[in-house]
């Protein structure tokens, strides 16, 4: 169950049913046996069912954090029991992601950070031939750099030609204390030999702008939408050759908290968001950084613009823009609340925050939907577009 602030119990279901006050919404959560669970990803798996990826243990920065990853077979009213795919007793594992490669494999990508120093973090991966049933050695794919560690979240975008585009942001180090964000930058590496190799190409302007969400428009262009360390505002860039070069990023009227997004384009070209409706502008309180309350390094004293931790992580907001992203006139919150996050410690069960979207469409057009739930477990949800919109499509 979950625990409120009060020690009392909250029913978790994690039999998929309809919402008791919402039929036209299926939940449940996803079974786990850990006090912290963040970060979630889903992915269609081969063979058929929806794979869920995210990260796991005691906090966020502490070695006991591992990937998690389980799965729902169509027609299944129940997640399986999740399997613990990495362990690094040195590394906090971090912000997993699935990729289906053209080849037939699944790809598990993740983060492996020394503490809550972002700026250590190097990029590794396991590789599944059987639909992720068992998986092959732990590689390297994106290692140490001198200055900055490299951070994923979103999913790698495959083009027509082949080539593929994994959104990376770089974790920049101070010239003293800590990482604290205020540096990072976003770049994408774009590999033309099916992940071989990588080449670097960097978003111009993009300080404070990262977790990038690509979505290919299928007109030529590529749009990218941001998480903003200044919790203001999302922020897009554009791309017209493939991802090489981008615009330098611009505001856009949709409000960020200096937490994770969500973004894809639908089976009829319209392009749903997941991300919290709110802001800096809305808080009451505000933390030093995102591992103050782990101890470590003090966090380095900011130079200009400094990165805003606090923000509330709530409503949980499901969007959808039938323009390629120029407006958003349809939102529909698939939760409220006061989205308290001036801490991740889960030990003592004081987050409240609702953060950390993913999203996929399968085939009988319903979007699938999970999310970080008071950082103590991974709720999904099932709707269709319609929910949202009010509109059959």
């Amino acid at each position: 169950s979950l625990i409120g602030m009060d020690g009392l119990a909250i029913a978790r279901p994690e039999t998929l049913a309809a919402a008791s006050d919402d039929p036209a919404r299926l939940e449940c959560f996803i079974p786990t046996p850990r006090v912290q669970n963040h970060a979630a990803f889903l992915a269609h798996l081969p063979g058929g069912d929806l794979g869920c990826v995210w990260f796991a243990g005691t906090q966020e920065g502490i070695p006991d954090i591992s990937v998690m990853f389980s799965r729902l077979a169509p027609g299944a009213t129940r997640w399986t029991e999740p399997v613990q795919l990495s362990d690094d007793p040195t590394r906090s594992e971090q912000n997993p992601l699935l990729f289906n490669h053209p080849d037939g494999a699944l790809w598990l990508l993740w983060t492996a950070q020394t503490a809550g120093n972002q700026d250590t973090a190097i990029v590794r991966r396991r590789i599944s031939r059987d639909g992720g049933r068992s998986w092959g050695a732990i590689q390297t794919v994106l290692g140490p750099q001198p200055g900055f560690g490299t951070f994923i979240r979103q999913p790698i975008t495959v083009l027509d030609n082949g080539d593929l585009i994994l959104p990376i942001w770089r974790c920049t180090s101070p010239p003293e204390g800590a990482w604290t964000g205020d540096r990072d930058t976003s770049s994408v590496m774009l590999s033309t030999d099916a992940g071989a190799t990588w080449a670097e190409h960097p978003v111009p302007d993009s300080t404070g702008l990262v977790h990038m969400a690509i979505l290919d428009l299928r007109d030529g262009t590529l749009l990218a939408l941001f998480r903003s360390r200044w919790a203001d505002f999302i922020h897009e860039s554009r791309s017209q050759d493939g991802g090489r070069t981008w615009s330098a990023p611009t505001l856009t009227g949709l409000p960020n908290n200096n937490s994770s997004i969500a973004a894809i384009r639908l089976a009829n070209g319209h392009l749903a968001l997941l991300f919290n409706d709110s802001s800096a502008a809305d808080a009451t309180g505000r933390r030093l950084s995102l591992y103050d309350d782990i101890g470590g390094e003090a966090p380095a004293p900011s130079v200009g613009r400094a990165a805003f931790w606090g923000a509330p992580r709530a409503p949980m907001t499901l969007a959808i823009s039938t323009d390629n992203g120029r407006t958003w006139p349809y939102r529909r919150n698939l939760e409220t609340g006061d989205g308290y996050c001036l801490t991740n410690n889960s030990v003592d069960r004081r987050n409240r925050e609702f953060s950390y979207p993913t999203l996929v469409q399968s085939a009988d057009g319903a979007i699938h939907i999970a999310y970080t739930y008071w950082r103590q477990a991974i709720k999904y949800v099932r709707v269709e577009e319609a929910w949202v919109t009010g509109e059959s499509t």
